[in-house]
């Protein structure tokens, strides 16, 4: 079963982040990269505030920490990208190799419909309330902003849960109820909307990511599910 699970989760991982890398590089990084030079422009202006005291005029001067270290546009953005999508796929794959062995997949495009499930959790219900931000955007505090996602990928997994499995009326409405509860609540929010960015450039951004997202998901849900059945009818030989 271990060995099952692992495999299942090694290629379908692998597949499904290559593919996740393919998009990304295509359509969500160069918005990115525009998201980032706007952040990096440098005012046309300089304002200097300059304080009258007694003995005279004083300038203020400014202290500039050191960036921390980031990969540099090219293969090193790439790789590190290739990289962080990889662990991610092959997570997100083993918990759905975990979930078949509570649910075996009858058939391989029933990987589909997890596939969406998981859409819905990671993605698409914190979107809502925390839509795919550029480079440059307001945001508010990030503790909250974790909090709120964490809070709502659990609500939305276990509301979508109860609505698939659960048989009495009820407790489907129970399920339903967690998917909103998020939503109700609200999700953290800047005092200040802003943004560098142009507003297009920011709607075809959330666009770009949450179709992104949903061809991942959808991928490595089919993904492993055949290959879960697959490995399953190879032990069973």
């Amino acid at each position: 079963m271990i060995k099952r699970i692992a495999q299942t989760a090694g290629f379908s991982g692998l597949l499904a982040a290559l593919l996740l890398t393919l998009l990304q590089s295509f359509w969500v990084s160069p918005l990115i990269l525009q998201g980032e030079t706007y952040e990096n422009a440098e005012p046309a202006t300089e304002q200097v505030a300059e304080h009258s005291h007694e003995a005279g005029t004083a300038a203020h001067t400014h202290e500039h920490s050191a960036e921390a270290w980031a990969p540099e546009d090219g293969w090193q953005r790439v790789l590190a990208t290739t990289g962080s999508n990889l662990v991610i796929a092959v997570g997100f794959a083993l918990m759905l190799a975990g979930l078949y062995t509570l649910r075996t997949p009858g058939r391989t495009r029933d990987g589909l419909l997890w596939g969406l499930a998981g859409f819905a959790t990671f993605s698409l219900a914190p979107s809502l309330g925390l839509p795919p931000e550029l480079p440059g955007t307001a945001a508010a505090d990030l503790a909250l902003r974790q909090y709120w996602w964490i809070g709502t990928a659990t609500a939305t997994a276990v509301g979508l849960a109860l609505i698939a499995f659960a048989r009495h009326w009820a407790v489907k409405v129970l399920g339903a109820a967690l998917l909103a509860i998020p939503h109700v609540i609200g999700a953290p929010q800047p005092e200040v909307h802003s943004s560098l960015a142009p507003e297009a450039m920011e709607h075809q951004f959330i666009w770009a990511s949450l179709i992104t997202n949903v061809l991942f998901w959808t991928a490595l849900g089919v993904l492993s599910a055949w290959l879960y059945r697959r490995f399953a009818g190879a032990n069973a030989a």
